[in-house]
């Protein structure tokens, strides 16, 4: 995918100017026609495919003076939209400049409300599951969940996984309408798709289109990405609504567009259904997403090194540089200067290819990793481990930050709407910022960009020019403040 230019944004759809019309040319006969045949096809599919549907043999012929019903999608929106729901999360705001905690406690300044827009999903009746994206609910203090018939119910969350964006809620109610999750690896470009969701608060809204492409990566800086692309027009306050196939059935979850004026320009992206699957049930098991490891250290290699190895043109340029001991790669046998070319069948050509699909494998499974050595290319059968829990001296990257010990979240310990990187550390030699802190507060973002890992910090000291300002932003009992660093 290119890359934006300096005009274009990924933006979350939470909570203008109106698009010039293409100038009108007289349709071409050959192409009206074949509109016209790709708009029947599109009918016709809708009419075998929705519950209920007759056959035009065993339908017969409509009485004289009556006319067919016209095909529509709204059959199946009848089952869909009960089950999508708007979500409003009350969130704490400090004015910007000021901040950290005051001796005794106290925090300067008050505080604001804000309250943010979106919307999610019931997946489980019975239970009063809800999933909607982790950005909709992050460091919410009150969660409201608010029903196609009208009802407002305070809603609690499960757990939540910034990686993939995605947070699990549950609500205490009866007559809900859930909607299944369908096999979001059987999608194919050019599948209909229909969102709904809650476009700009305005209320419950629906759009059609087509999947435009599967498996879109390298979005992002940080998290695990492999979403669905759709033309099917998703706009701010949509965050965490569906993607439904024209079954009715939950194909992804609605979570950001790619525009350049922050309006939509039909490049909208959703989790899969089957990562959302797999999110949830870990969330339930353990209240986190307990992730893999396979213990590699790679790297991308240049064109020109890539051809001084005699590598494939267009192939995987990722090399191991090591192995990390006692790790799933160390057991079965994976070598530095190994080139990783695919795992479990799916070619992988960036570092951060391999880290999206390494990052989705289930804790446990076994992996099969394809390499290439000394031109000979072989599979290795990895299980995989849960990964290590990262710690991290910010001293080491940024001298302004000495003394800051960080760690990942202990792996038992279940995360909540206000994730982020705990303060596990101060050391004796402690800069000002340090002398700030205390063991447990939590460091929530970086320049306003969220961290849930040790190495999303790192990532993001490491590509900061030097000496440039940081704005670092804390929460210490569910009260947030902030640091600012010249």
């Amino acid at each position: 995918m290119p890359t934006p230019d300096h005009t274009s944004r990924l933006t979350p759809c939470l909570h203008g100017k109106v698009a010039p019309s293409m100038p009108y040319s007289k349709p071409h006969k050959t192409r009206a026609r074949h509109s016209r045949l790709v708009i029947a096809a599109l009918l016709a599919a809708i009419h075998f495919t929705l519950p209920g549907a007759v056959s035009p043999a065993s339908a017969g012929q409509w009485p004289q003076g009556e006319q067919a019903p016209l095909p529509s999608l709204a059959p199946m929106l009848e089952h869909v939209t009960p089950a999508v729901v708007n979500i409003s999360s009350e969130q704490p705001v400090v004015r910007p400049s000021w901040g950290y905690p005051a001796p005794g406690g106290a925090f300067a300044p008050p505080e604001r409300a804000a309250r943010s827009l979106g919307s999610g999903v019931i997946v489980d009746a019975a239970n009063g599951y809800v999933l909607t994206n982790h950005h909709v609910v992050r460091n919410g203090r009150t969660i409201t969940v608010t029903l196609q018939d009208g009802r407002d119910l305070e809603a609690r969350v499960v757990g939540s996984d910034p990686d993939t964006d995605l947070a699990l809620l549950r609500v205490n109610a009866s007559s809900l309408q859930a909607l299944a999750l369908a096999d979001s690896s059987e999608l194919r470009v050019g599948d209909y798709v229909v969102a709904v969701g809650n476009p700009f608060g305005l209320g419950q809204a629906a759009t059609s289109g087509i999947v435009s492409a599967i498996d879109r990566s390298g979005l992002q800086k940080s998290g695990y990405q492999n979403f669905i692309q759709t033309d099917a027009s998703i706009n701010p306050g949509s965050s965490g609504g569906a993607l439904v196939n024209l079954r009715g059935e939950l194909v992804g979850i609605n979570t950001m567009i790619y525009t350049p004026s922050g309006g939509n320009v039909g490049i909208g992206f959703a989790v899969p259904s089957d990562v959302a699957a797999s999110v949830m049930r870990d969330l339930l098991q353990h209240g986190k997403v307990r992730r893999g490891n396979l213990g590699l250290d790679t790297f991308d290699i240049g064109p020109k090194q890539a051809r001084a190895m005699n590598l494939p043109n267009g192939g995987s340029r990722i090399i191991v540089t090591g192995v990390q001991a006692h790790s799933p790669a160390q057991k079965a046998g994976v070598k530095a200067g190994d080139i990783v070319v695919a795992v479990n069948g799916k070619p992988v050509r960036t570092v951060n290819e391999l880290r999206n699909l390494e990052g989705l494998l289930p804790l446990g499974s076994t992996a099969q990793l394809s390499i290439r050595r000394q031109g000979r290319q072989e599979t290795l059968s990895l299980r995989v481990a849960a990964a290590e829990r990262q710690r991290l001296h910010a001293g080491d990257l940024d001298k302004r930050l000495n003394g800051i010990g960080l760690s990942d979240p202990d792996d038992g310990a279940p995360i909540g709407p206000q994730s982020g990187i705990a303060v596990t550390g101060l050391y004796p030699e402690r800069s000002a910022a340090a002398a700030r802190l205390r063991q447990g507060d939590i460091l929530l973002s970086v320049n306003h960009a969220p961290v849930s890992r040790v190495s999303d910090v790192r990532s993001l000291l490491e590509n900061a020019p030097a000496g440039q300002q940081l704005l670092l932003t804390f929460s210490r009992k569910n009260q947030q403040f902030y640091l600012l660093l010249n």
